[in-house]
């Protein structure tokens, strides 16, 4: 990931929150002005708490289609954040790539956790690769996949 990729990897946030954003009763310039501060925060809180963590644009015949940010730690891989973009997603993108980080992590002997919203469309994507629920707190899941082999 490069200083030059911002701009791509504002417009996949900004779609991850557009939902949302359609609710607020904001003008355009206030929504654009609160997604770059919420952009700028989490990438600056993703380096400030895992400063070795990958972070990395996922391309499909060199375009730009999603970003994962992914932490090798001690005792697991934990994937901060996978994100496909909308018009690139159910095209098999996102298993492929968390498939690849499943591989690795049974190499290395580590689960592999992730933290999800109850809510979010992809746990069953998750549930299908064997990942399974660690803990609940609130409406945030921490999913953990044990370092099993790949059905």
């Amino acid at each position: 990931m490069r200083e030059s990729d911002d701009p791509f990897l504002f417009e996949l946030y900004a779609g991850t929150r557009a939902s949302e954003m359609a609710l607020v009763p904001w003008t355009d310039a206030q929504k654009q002005a609160f997604l770059q501060m919420q952009f700028t925060a989490q990438k600056n809180s993703y380096a400030k708490e895992y400063p070795e963590a990958q972070h990395a644009v996922i391309c499909r015949d060199e375009e730009p289609v999603g970003r994962l940010y992914l932490a090798r730690c001690q005792d697991c891989f934990h994937i901060l954040d996978i994100t496909i973009a909308d018009q690139c997603r159910s095209k098999g993108i996102g298993s492929l790539v968390l498939k690849g980080i499943l591989q690795e992590a049974i190499q290395a002997g580590k689960p592999t956790t992730i933290y999800v919203e109850n809510f979010n469309p992809f746990m069953r994507l998750f549930e299908r690769l064997g990942f399974c629920i660690a803990s609940v707190r609130d409406f945030t899941v921490l999913l953990e996949r044990r370092p099993l082999p790949l059905n």
